[in-house]
């Protein structure tokens, strides 16, 4: 075997723990897959991952044990968010090792093909994955942003009209869940009328799974909150709402490869120009009604 320098020493160590890690980030994903079609896809991505690794190991004439923190870090996103989020994620975090393979192709001129299936393999594989929640993506934004942008203004208004955490609380349940089996009503109807979708039920499904996640999350602080601290709850709403659009904008925007900022803004912008103009609209009529609860 050619010898090497220190510094491709280090680089190829790098690459060889990188490589061994994703092998078995990819078995464990893959081993989760009752899709046999998605299921081999990653095996053979995996297979891969283990052959480079296995390469550099020639050169640096050292055995290295994964890194299982990396292991589990996406064991969990994996459960969370699904597969192919979690795997592209995993892709974009490795950046463009172009100058790397390049530096490296100097002393192992293997590094070349290594680079190949690294840039085009891979990539390709990876988009040939078919998960079914990202085919309801629709539904799910749909579930969502109507949830967000509804329930935010109601509790919003509710909080200065009532000042009263729990009968706000009472309130936006009661709200959400008529609104939840309303939206999925809708959407399951919507799908009926679209010819040839046979999945209305699923579709109505991820509508309110994700309206009901978005009520429990909104509601919460004003379960938590003492009677009068009806400001800090509201505060602690409008948090809840930035950090969901937040999360599931970044999902979006890395499961379907798609620009995260506009989205985020536009959808955050939505949210608080309606969470403001409904607190303005519940001083409004507490004021004016002369409502007092």
């Amino acid at each position: 075997m050619k010898q090497i320098s220190e510094k491709i020493r280090k680089l190829l160590l790098e690459m060889q723990l990188n490589e061994i890690t994703e092998y078995y980030v990819y078995m464990a994903i893959a081993k989760g897959i009752k899709d046999e079609k998605n299921k081999s896809i990653l095996e053979s991505i995996a297979k891969d991952e283990k052959a480079h690794s296995e390469l550099w190991k020639k050169y640096t004439q050292e055995d290295v044990k994964p890194n299982q923190i990396k292991i589990v870090f996406y064991k969990v996103l994996n459960k969370i968010f699904g597969y192919t989020f979690t795997l592209k994620l995993m892709e974009n975090k490795e950046g463009d090792a172009t100058q790397i393979y390049k530096d490296i192709e100097l002393e192992v001129p293997e590094a070349s093909r290594i680079s190949n299936d690294e840039n085009d393999h891979e990539k390709a594989l990876i988009d040939m994955l078919d998960e079914e929640r990202l085919q309801y993506v629709g539904s799910m934004v749909l579930g969502l942003n109507d949830a967000l942008v509804e329930l935010t203004g109601t509790l919003a208004g509710l909080t200065f009209a009532m000042q009263n955490t729990k009968l706000v609380a009472l309130s936006g349940l009661v709200t959400g869940i008529s609104a939840t089996l309303s939206m999925m009503s809708s959407e399951y109807l919507s799908s009926r009328s679209r010819e040839g979708d046979t999945n209305s039920l699923k579709s109505a499904g991820y509508t309110g799974i994700m309206y009901i996640v978005a009520v429990v999350l909104m509601v919460m602080p004003y379960l938590i909150f003492p009677t009068k601290q009806y400001v800090p709850a509201l505060i602690c709403l409008l948090i809840i709402v930035i950090l969901v659009i937040f999360v599931f904008t970044y999902y979006v925007s890395v499961a379907k490869d798609l620009p995260f900022k506009k989205r985020f803004l536009e959808m955050a912008s939505i949210s608080m120009g309606v969470a403001v103009i409904s607190f303005l609209i519940g001083l409004v009529v507490k004021k004016f009604l002369g409502i007092s609860v």
